[in-house]
């Protein structure tokens, strides 16, 4: 379906764009995210254009907060201004994500609108039925000529679900996608339909450490058969890794950019979409160039406090980059005993170069397994159980200081 350059569409196709999880307004461990972002989302306008998208669908968790900052959602509405002027024409659609403030993304629908910007929050019903006519939209290619139809529905909140005989959340989940299906496709027949998503599909693989489970009811995952086979593409949101889950067309973008330390081998980036007449469907991922390295010392294993710094100073980092330009550190240390002001001592070296610590783990020796006992706890001497709960800490016995300290806190209480 592609020309020979693979940046523009051929006739008859129509392309997408899909990206989600921006995360706007999110910190870590303190450090603004602002630099990267802004970087990044001139990155996807960049390729917006190139591309020739007719939509640009961002699948939830634009925000990071449901209290996003002013500097966030100015963010949001320059990069919706540098996204119409590069592709005149292409539908742009927001919906909304479990971090997202549902109604603060509908509150603009009127100034939207005028730009020619679906938002979509909440699920609509009137009559207390689905209403496809407030989620359905065309995509039209350059020409004017519609070539696919969009139904954006946003993360499925608990007021959203309909009441179902049993089966929980996810069966309520399951039919609300079939009502909105169904109900779309009385409006638009047999043509291509786009649907979005903001779910945990089962099978997916998750980011630990920055993926809520966000399922109501307490359930984790929807299977894939959620989505009907005559959907041509499922654009989802929530999981940071792109990939497809169960059939090619049913795919997370992924973030922009790393959310945690679990995200540093992850190929950033967008999904570029060409849905032809049929319903056939290419998809190409297209890479965000990461602004900020997000370094691992080392690489794999850990180093003790001794190889720091020499470690450090092999990375050949920027003296003179701005704060904002500074990679992100996740360190590794591996300690014998106890770890008494290793922060400290961390802090001394580590601020001697140019990069951001914001994770650190310590691997200590494997504790020898304590042996069985059939005593109970009132049986037990306090300073036998203070000695096993230190070798399980530290991976070493206490010393005769240690025993003292413990004495004098015994006393005392």
């Amino acid at each position: 379906m592609l020309t020979a350059d693979g940046l523009l569409p051929t006739a008859g196709v129509i392309r997408l764009l899909h990206t989600a999880d921006w995360h706007l307004g999110a910190t870590l461990q303190g450090w603004s995210r602002d630099a990267e972002h802004r970087d990044a989302l001139a990155q996807l306008v960049a390729i917006a254009r190139e591309r020739a998208v007719d939509a640009v669908i961002v699948a939830g968790d634009i925000f990071d907060s449901l209290n996003p900052s002013a500097d966030a959602q100015r963010l949001l509405y320059d990069t919706l201004r540098d996204l119409r002027v590069a592709c005149p024409h292409a539908r742009i659609a927001l919906v909304a994500g479990n971090h997202d403030p549902a109604a603060r993304l509908e509150a603009p629908r009127a100034l939207f609108e005028m730009a020619d910007v679906v938002s979509i929050g909440a699920f609509a019903r009137r009559d207390g039925a689905f209403d496809a006519r407030a989620h359905l939209s065309p995509i039209r290619d350059a020409s004017g000529k519609i070539g696919a139809h969009l139904l954006a529905l946003p993360y499925p909140r608990a007021v959203d679900l309909p009441v179902t005989s049993g089966g929980g959340a996810a069966s309520a989940v399951r039919e609300a996608y079939r009502e909105a299906v169904e109900s779309a496709r009385r409006e638009i027949g047999a043509a291509p339909l786009i649907v979005t998503g903001h779910l945990h599909v089962a099978g997916a693989l998750e980011s630990e450490g920055s993926e809520r489970r966000i399922l109501v009811g307490g359930e984790h995952a929807l299977p894939p058969d959620v989505f009907s086979p005559d959907i041509a593409y499922v654009a989802l949101g929530h999981l940071h890794r792109p990939q497809s889950v169960g059939r090619e067309t049913i795919r997370y973008s992924g973030s922009l950019i790393p959310m945690s330390k679990t995200e540093i081998g992850y190929a950033h980036g967008v999904s570029i979409v060409d849905v032809d007449a049929s319903g056939a469907v290419v998809i190409q991922h297209a890479p965000i160039i990461r602004p900020v390295r997000h370094l691992r010392a080392p690489a794999s294993g850990a180093l003790r406090l001794a190889e720091l710094e020499s470690a450090l100073a092999a990375l050949d980092l920027d003296a003179s980059a701005p704060i904002d330009a500074w990679p992100f550190a996740h360190l590794a240390i591996r300690v014998d005993g106890p770890a008494v002001g290793l922060k400290a001592e961390l802090d001394a070296i580590c601020e001697k170069f140019p990069l951001r610590v914001v994770s650190t783990s310590v691997e200590r020796p494997q504790a020898p397994a304590a042996a069985p006992t059939p005593l109970r706890l009132a049986e037990r001497k306090p300073t036998d159980l203070f000695r096993e709960a230190f070798e399980q800490a530290h991976g070493v016995a206490p010393t005769d200081n240690h025993f003292d300290c413990f004495e004098r806190l015994l006393q005392e209480a």
